[in-house]
């Protein structure tokens, strides 16, 4: 892929998102328990969910305890056996907004709620993930 001067724009290596909180060690606890048995590493101070792909946390105190929009941003992640994690969340007590279901083209779709309100969606798709 190449910009519009003709260099390469594919030098992007991963993606990141970062959960501000008044309380991040109840996010970091909750995410660890969430997605540590799925697959997801304790790296540092953040949690590698993928090639590339990382969910960090940081103490904010220009946040509200909770999401106000929790739909505005959606924390996605892909599984490879939805069943699985659904099986795993539910032992967790998750709040569920949207339980798994097929959404067609060989999609599996569901959303949970994290401690603070923070939607996150949890995807299994026709292919690897």
């Amino acid at each position: 892929m190449t910009d519009s001067a003709g260099d390469h724009a594919d030098t992007i290596t991963g993606l990141g998102v970062i959960l501000g909180s008044t309380d991040p060690d109840a996010l970091i606890t909750w995410y660890r328990a969430a997605l540590e048995p799925l697959g997801a590493r304790w790296v540092g101070h953040m949690l590698l969910v993928g090639p590339g792909a990382i969910i960090g946390f940081d103490r904010r105190d220009d946040v509200a305890d909770r999401a106000a929009e929790p739909g505005r941003q959606l924390i996605n992640i892909t599984v490879q056996d939805i069943r699985t994690a659904e099986k795993h969340l539910d032992s967790l007590g998750v709040t569920w907004v949207r339980r798994v279901e097929d959404t067609g083209g060989g999609w599996l779709f569901s959303t949970v709620v994290d401690p603070v309100g923070n939607y996150v969606q949890i995807l299994q798709g026709p292919g690897a993930p």
